[in-house]
């Protein structure tokens, strides 16, 4: 049954779906690598796909920007559609020597000052943790295709723009973040509080110490490698759910 932020029925998505904050960007995937695609939500504009990739029915969706836009649409793919995985494919901006532009990053944790979790369950906590399960298939997705993965701890932010012009130094410097995005805190979190997996790949796309930084147009197109890891860590944990059938 369709909810207020999604027009599909439960059969139009897939039990798992890689999410992009950028609903374009979730429109470049389903045209370029999968067959058969049908448009099972353009609500507020946050487009979502199921199609075929490799023998295997994915679906990919926007999920937008922030915690609050991320744990709308995780809460109801995973407790309104049985949705089993998400994976985020997303953009960081890096803040550490640890990691360079176009770096590919897979989240090990992710370490956050929003409100999100408490007001989403009650949780007091500021790390959420990603399934090990789905970070291994996807570290084996990325050895497959010969793909250098760095798995990192990374800052969740509630705010893109800081007065504090030093505040992600004194992040990485006490926290030991990396890089900074702002959803893989609420996708963890609504994963976990559902039983569900969740994972994020992320590309470095800009850099607090270099001043390098890519287009908006660059981010939409030109992340293959993280979409096409993403897509092959899809199709192996479809591959584990059907042996347990």
């Amino acid at each position: 049954m369709a909810t207020i932020h999604n027009e599909a029925e439960p059969e139009q998505i897939a039990p798992v779906v890689l999410m992009p904050g950028d609903p374009l960007r979730a429109k470049l995937i389903a045209e370029e690598y999968l067959e058969n695609c049908i448009l099972f939500n353009q609500v507020r504009n946050m487009l979502g796909y199921t199609g075929w990739y490799k023998g295997h029915r994915i679906s990919v969706m926007g999920g937008g920007m922030g915690c609050p836009s991320t744990g709308i649409y995780a809460h109801e793919l995973f407790c309104k559609y049985n949705v089993d995985s998400i994976i985020r494919v997303g953009s960081c901006g890096a803040f550490s020597e640890e990691v360079a532009m176009r770096d590919l990053l897979l989240i090990r944790s992710s370490w956050s000052e929003s409100s999100f979790a408490r007001a989403y369950s009650g949780f007091e906590g500021d790390t959420a943790f990603p399934s090990e399960d789905l970070n291994g298939l996807l570290s084996q997705a990325a050895e497959t295709l010969g793909q250098s993965l760095k798995q990192v701890k990374v800052h969740t932010a509630d705010s893109f723009y800081k007065k504090d012009k030093e505040a992600n130094f004194k992040i990485r410097d006490q926290w030991g973040c990396v890089a900074e995005e702002m959803e893989s805190f609420a996708l963890f979190h609504v994963a976990e509080v559902s039983g569900k997996k969740a994972a994020a790949l992320l590309t470095v796309s800009d850099h607090a110490l270099t001043r390098k930084k890519i287009s908006a147009e660059e981010r939409r197109n030109s992340f293959r490698s993280m979409i096409e890891t993403a897509l092959l860590g899809a199709v192996l944990r479809l591959e584990e759910m059907e042996k347990r059938l």
